[in-house]
């Protein structure tokens, strides 16, 4: 039986998936972690998990934590980066500018061919560094 939460497909198969199709894919990626990591952080009543949860998912929030992780990329994953952020999109939500959500599809773009490439230790790894808050040192 083929297990869905733990897929490790061949870069060649992810490269054959549309930009929009692996950023589908990684919007669900982003959201549960998003879901897990306001789970982990304390009590919150479903009102609350559900509110903060779209504050971290909508395109404005996604773009304004993407530089974070920009930088420690490796050429491969920012070539994913760039396929999602350059993916032509025919409609974008009123909340979000056209750059905002170029950059959040990206990011998802991204998450989706890690999951399916079976990265998860990788996703986590730059999921952390987007959450983070950035000390002033």
């Amino acid at each position: 039986m083929k297990n869905y939460f733990s897929l490790s497909m061949r870069p060649q198969d992810i490269g054959q998936i549309s930009a929009l199709g692996l950023a589908h894919c990684g919007d669900a990626v982003f959201e549960l972690l998003v879901r897990s990591w306001l789970c982990d952080s304390g009590k919150l009543t479903t009102k609350q998990l559900h509110r903060a949860t779209v504050s971290y998912v909508c395109a404005p929030a996604q773009a304004a934590r993407v530089d974070r992780m920009l930088p420690l990329l490796t050429p491969d994953e920012l070539a994913q980066y760039k396929r999602g952020r350059n993916a032509h999109v025919s409609a974008i939500p009123k909340n979000a500018t056209h750059e905002q959500y170029s950059k959040a599809t990206g990011l998802e773009c991204l998450f989706g061919a890690l999951y399916l490439a079976g990265k998860l230790e990788r996703i986590n790894e730059l999921f952390i560094l987007t959450m983070e808050e950035p000390h002033a040192d």
